[in-house]
């Protein structure tokens, strides 16, 4: 039957069985009034001959829009259903924010709680207090999430929360990328899950910000490591002596625990990490025998790396104190304790060390290190070049 006019709907008994209007070979559109002179709603019903089954998909009221533009309204919701189910797509509803959850367990049983926990930790402070977070992935568009871009992208980031007087500061580009790196995948997996069919509403919407990551933290050399660590308070200077000896990210060294590091065999373990699983790595005996004194007296439970009191360390507690000491070694202000890293992934580079176990021992991609390092080779290939003369 026909549903296209105000009237011919107006006219309809009210029942729970809906009305169908075709639009196309096993395609229709259904209009359900339950109750005398109210609104109806609207679904779509999709026949699949392969499998002799129909599916159906409720599309709304549409209310919002006049009784006249309701029907056509409906008939293009129900077009870009079938052409979602055309191309392959999946039956279910899924929103954004199911999306996320759903990548969310997909990363943790692919590569660990550590990058579970800090993607989830994303979604939760820039996707599921948003609107956006509501909207059925089917229905996302580029606008949508240009909106979602453009709202986070202007909130300030707090600095020193716990403090008395906290500060406030732009949001870096490179902590714009991060997030919106973790949403495209969320909604990439959806995609190859079939949950939508099109990745046209993020594709240029959550492109990333170029060079946003800007210069590399400052090299420091052996000397001025050392300037580093003997101008740092006790605690401090263990902290950036460890740092010294693995290429590990700070954050994840402060996480050790005395558990963490396996004397009997010289191991370390690396676990809540950017890089996901854990990670062993192998240490010399020199290195072994630091660490093994840090762990002297202390229950496995315990940190492996203490501030002065048994505490845990934290980017906020050694942020300052590592400015003072850098300082007063009369060192660059950009110096911070991920220079440390940096140097040490930078020296094992320029001393011959193969990208990949660079890229293995620091928890990173081989691809990261070719970006960042893989042009300080420039002499090694050059003295390989010079052994081919004849």
């Amino acid at each position: 039957m026909s549903l296209n006019t105000v009237d011919t709907r107006v006219k309809l008994k009210a029942r729970k069985t809906p009305y169908w209007h075709k639009l196309a070979s096993g395609q229709h559109i259904g209009y359900r009034k339950l109750n005398a002179g109210a609104d109806g709603t609207w679904l779509a019903q999709a026949y699949d001959a392969d499998t002799r089954k129909q599916t159906r998909r409720s599309l709304g009221a549409f209310d919002h829009l006049p009784a006249n533009k309701r029907f056509d309204a409906a008939s293009d919701a129900a077009r870009e259903w079938f052409k979602h189910l055309n191309q392959g797509g999946g039956t279910d509803v899924v929103t954004v924010r199911q999306a996320c959850e759903h990548y969310v367990e997909h990363v943790r049983s692919d590569k660990g709680d550590a990058k579970a926990d800090d993607i989830k930790a994303r979604f939760t402070r820039r996707v599921y207090d948003d609107k956006l977070a509501k909207i059925e992935l089917q229905k996302l568009t580029e606008r949508h999430v240009e909106a979602w871009r453009k709202a986070f992208t202007k909130t300030p980031v707090i600095v020193n929360p716990h403090a008395e007087n906290p500060t406030s500061r732009e949001r870096s580009p490179s902590s714009v990328n991060r997030d919106m790196t973790a949403l495209r995948a969320a909604l990439n997996f959806a995609r190859s899950q079939r949950a939508v069919t099109s990745d046209i509403a993020w594709l240029y919407a959550l492109r990333p910000i170029k060079n946003a990551d800007g210069k590399r933290d400052a090299y420091l050399d052996r000397t001025q490591r050392l300037a580093l660590i003997n101008k740092a308070s006790a605690d401090v200077a263990t902290l950036l002596r460890g740092l010294s000896l693995v290429p590990i990210r700070p954050g994840a060294l402060a996480a050790l625990t005395v558990s963490s590091f396996d004397k009997r065999l010289g191991v370390l373990t690396i676990g809540k990490d950017k890089a996901g699983r854990d990670r062993k790595i192998k240490l010399p005996k020199v290195t072994a025998e630091f660490f093994e004194a840090q762990s002297k007296d202390k229950t496995p439970a315990a940190p492996l790396l203490a501030r002065s009191g048994g505490k845990t360390w934290d980017k906020d507690a050694w942020k300052k104190p590592v400015k003072a000491a850098a300082l007063a070694a009369e060192l660059p202000a950009s110096v911070t304790a991920y220079a440390m890293r940096h140097s040490v992934i930078t020296d094992l580079v320029t001393n011959g060390l193969d990208l990949l176990t660079v890229a293995q021992l620091s928890g990173t991609s081989v691809a990261m290190i070719e970006k960042h390092y893989g042009h300080l080779r420039a002499e090694h290939a050059a003295a390989a070049l010079a052994t081919l003369v004849l």
